[in-house]
């Protein structure tokens, strides 16, 4: 369904970002049911998925380009996300509105050009929200083929979720894993690091250095699909294997440690780049 929803959606591309109003009445920043590119049902999720069921409104003028029905039978469009209306913009960027109440359908598929504050009707249990009611919101950039983290164009209010960085490892190629926290000695070569994942709060983005130059960098802003698997993008495109390596562990970066007295460091920022960070020291041989 997705590779569907970017061949059509890519008639429509332009260049140019914009920022969107909210599609339900605001909430604060640290209330949300499930945060984009946090780990969900086995893969990295491409929305924002709100915390109550209230009216879901379009979030810019656009024009209505397909509505799914959850019992629709063709399977191009069998899909998670219940029922939903998505809409083309004129800016080459694209929202899905998910987990729709069935009986809004009707409506929305009498719909055509729509203005930013429409109505969509409310939210159901349509989609795969785990029995919440939730609206699961998405925005695609039609030009890029990615999917873009909603919060970076909508307004943000209230504090942020407080991101923490604990219990720390490098898994070596072998597969060993060395806790940084109480490591010692370890061997040179290259290793992927960990943090320990929580479970609601999602970084923006990640960064490590190694003796204070910059390893590797994570983003949180957009993903990316490579070979049917989203993506995050680093020094290469991470796959849910690794980003993810199990429920308890989120990656942080690949790094090559030298021989020699070596200094890790770890930062994580949210979305209005508040910092945590933490320091590592090893004798690597």
């Amino acid at each position: 369904m997705k590779k569907l929803i970017f061949t059509l959606l890519a008639l429509l591309a332009l260049s140019t970002l914009c920022a969107f109003n909210w599609p339900q009445n605001e909430i604060l920043s640290d209330s949300f049911f499930s945060y984009f590119a946090q780990l969900r049902g086995g893969t990295i999720s491409t929305s924002l998925v709100f915390s109550e069921s209230k009216e879901v409104k379009a979030a810019d003028n656009g024009r209505v380009l397909a509505v799914i029905s959850e019992h629709n039978e063709d399977e191009l469009f069998e899909s998670t996300l219940g029922n939903a209306v998505i809409l083309a913009h004129k800016d080459s960027l694209a929202t899905v509105y998910a987990n729709l109440d069935e009986e809004n359908l009707d409506a929305l598929y009498a719909m055509t050009d729509i203005t930013t504050g429409t109505s969509f009707g409310t939210t159901g249990l349509s989609g795969w929200q785990e029995g919440e009611a939730c609206l699961e919101f998405q925005v695609l950039d039609t030009k890029n083929k990615t999917y873009i983290n909603p919060r970076i164009l909508m307004p943000r209010v209230g504090k942020e979720l407080q991101l923490s960085i604990k219990d720390v490892v490098a898994i070596s190629k072998k597969g060993v894993t060395y806790d940084l926290g109480t490591v010692k000695a370890m061997p040179s070569g290259v290793y992927q690091l960990y943090r320990e994942r929580q479970e609601i709060a999602m970084p923006y983005k990640t960064t490590v250095y190694v003796n204070g130059a910059v390893a590797e960098t994570l983003t949180y802003d957009t993903l990316a699909e490579k070979n049917g698997r989203i993506t995050v993008n680093g020094k290469k495109n991470y796959d849910v294997s690794t980003v993810y390596h199990d429920a308890d562990k989120q990656f942080l970066g690949e790094i090559t440690l030298p021989k020699g007295k070596t200094q890790i460091m770890v930062v994580v920022a949210d979305i209005l780049g508040k910092e945590r960070q933490i320091i590592y020291t090893a004798e690597v041989r």
